[in-house]
């Protein structure tokens, strides 16, 4: 249940429909991006969870706050914290969306609970989606929206040598650079600094390079599960824990035990710093 102030738990219950023309052209863009050779023509299973590359916010330029992101007060709340980030979520499938066939997208913001962390403050902003397409539902997910308070400088993780992982562990190791944020941010539309513009990461948000998007982070994971597995995902979850960031190593890790895949992206430390789960169907 809410603890906001007046003035933000009046957006509870707020409501926002988008629809979306599920272009082939962009899901063909995230296929480059991820370095797949689907056949992604209409009528198409549209990969999940590649429906974060459409339903974009239009924000015009001149309403972009300063890092990049569209200025509160809309359809999100009005939390007076600066530094937000994509923090979590659970996405349900009923059946996949289909590529090249209007879809509609209906969010409603459930709930805005502020904490206090080791951090300072912090705000989260929990919002539930529904997907339909012909009228019928296919998707739902709920997001989780962190907003907090600037803090400390974030250092660097130091570089450890991996651990060994059990022969049955799936794992990949790769390097996020500026292209494949830039690349990410572009189709996404999503101006956050903190993906591209190196200066402004450092001196004015306090990270020591650019930041790995968490739902790139996400997709990755699932990718990883796509190169091992068969079988479709029908529900997927995850929760950051940590920033990433490029120029270091990142290690994905996978574990499949029947229907369900556990999966963790891991920093240059080891540390987890993503972790998430995928439910596979028949």
């Amino acid at each position: 249940m809410s603890d906001a102030p007046p003035d933000l738990r009046a957006w509870i219950g707020r409501t926002e429909t988008v629809v979306d023309s599920l272009a082939p052209e962009q899901a063909r863009a995230a296929a480059a991006l991820f370095d797949r050779d689907d056949a992604l023509v209409t009528g198409a299973p549209l990969p999940l969870p590649w429906h974060w590359f459409h339903f974009l916010p239009r924000a015009a330029q001149r309403d972009l706050g300063n890092d990049g992101h569209p200025r509160l007060g809309g359809f999100m709340p009005p939390v007076p914290y600066p530094r937000r980030m994509f923090a979590g979520a659970r996405i349900t499938v009923h059946r996949p969306l289909r590529i090249g066939v209007p879809a509609v997208r209906t969010g409603t913001i459930r709930d805005v609970v502020l904490k206090q962390g080791r951090s300072g403050a912090l705000a989260f902003v929990t919002v539930r989606y529904t997907f339909h397409q012909d009228d019928v539902l296919l998707l739902e997910e709920e997001q989780d929206i962190v907003y907090r308070e600037p803090g400390a400088a974030v250092p660097l993780p130091a570089i450890h040598p991996p651990t060994p992982l059990a022969d049955d562990v799936w794992s990949r190791t790769l390097v996020a650079d500026s292209r494949l944020l830039f690349r990410f941010s572009a189709l996404t539309f999503n101006a956050h600094r903190i993906h591209y513009d190196r200066d402004y990461a450092r001196d004015v948000e306090g990270y020591p390079a650019l930041v790995v998007h968490g739902p790139l982070t996400a997709m990755l994971l699932l990718d990883l599960v796509r190169r091992h597995e068969a079988r479709p995902v029908v529900g997927f979850s995850f929760r950051g824990l940590a920033p990433l960031f490029d120029g270091v190593p990142i290690r994905l890790v996978g574990r499949a035990e029947g229907d369900v895949v556990g999966l963790e992206a891991q920093g240059p430390d080891g540390a987890v710093a993503l972790a998430a789960e995928a439910r596979l169907g028949g």
